[in-house]
């Protein structure tokens, strides 16, 4: 069995503690943290090693962005892609097992993108869509059994949204995102494991606002976070939970983790 992990944590070196609750309540064999927003020599690596996640791969730059993969058991960093095409650093993709062997496992944070839906008043937004695109032409390429996790910051079906008449407009639930995304989806035939195991139509969030102050009552969520795997090793994928008490605890990321269970 390897257990799988991805959370945007909104600062690692801030939410810490919580990092370090979550690892001792569940114990996944590997966490990607997207949002780390610190430069490498920075992270908490002893921190991590201390809970015996002594294995990492880190991506990061000063303040803002980066991604990092540690694992409890060996892993190696296998890639960079710089899919924002600007240097940022959103991207560190593992292998897990011994070179050559184990699975791959790709750790993104996909640009959330502005506030107006349209690349020609915003340049966020067509930086997203190309960003997307980049990697879909990447994905077309994959020839080994791969998983992708991450802060994808695109809520494709509608009942990943708590409103999707509402959010039609709003950046991250418009058709033309959605659209992009199906179209990174069919480059390799990737399996959505959330949505293989929690089926349209139920509820599935893994963001909500800060901006909402009874997050629970409100409920004005978004599957912004997605775990997805080549159509083989999705077969071997047994479980998948959300964890949305995490949206609860002391200064909380706005995400919550999900976590993937492998028979491997």
């Amino acid at each position: 069995m390897v257990t799988i992990a991805t959370w945007n944590i909104n600062s690692v070196r801030l939410r810490m503690p919580i990092v370090e609750r979550f690892l001792k309540e569940r114990a996944p064999d590997v966490l990607c943290l997207q949002e780390i927003k610190c430069q490498e020599h920075q992270f908490p690596y002893e921190a991590f090693a201390r809970l015996g996640y002594e294995y990492s791969a880190v991506h990061g730059q000063k303040g803002y962005h980066g991604v990092a993969t540690v694992g409890r058991i060996p892993l190696a960093e296998f890639s960079r892609h710089d899919w924002q095409d600007n240097g940022e650093a959103r991207h560190v993709g593992v292998e897990i097992g011994g070179p050559g062997k184990g699975m791959i496992l790709e750790n993104v944070y996909v640009p959330a993108g502005g506030d107006i839906p349209d690349r020609e008043q915003n340049a966020k937004f067509g930086q997203k869509l190309d960003f997307v695109g980049r990697m879909t032409r990447w994905a077309d390429t994959i020839d080994r059994p791969t998983m992708i996790v991450g802060d994808f910051n695109i809520a494709p079906l509608e009942s990943d949204v708590w409103s999707h008449k509402q959010l039609l407009k709003v950046v991250s639930h418009t058709p033309v995102e959605v659209e992009a995304l199906q179209r990174f989806m069919d480059a390799h035939g990737w399996v959505d494991i959330g949505r293989d195991h929690i089926v349209p139509p139920e509820r599935y969030y893994s963001w909500w606002s800060y901006r909402s102050k009874d997050w629970k009552v409100n409920d004005r969520g978004r599957r912004l976070d997605h775990m997805w795997a080549s159509p083989e090793l999705a077969k071997q994928a047994i479980a998948h939970s959300v964890y949305e008490e995490c949206r609860d605890w002391e200064k909380p990321s706005d995400h919550i983790p999900l976590v993937t269970e492998f028979d491997l």
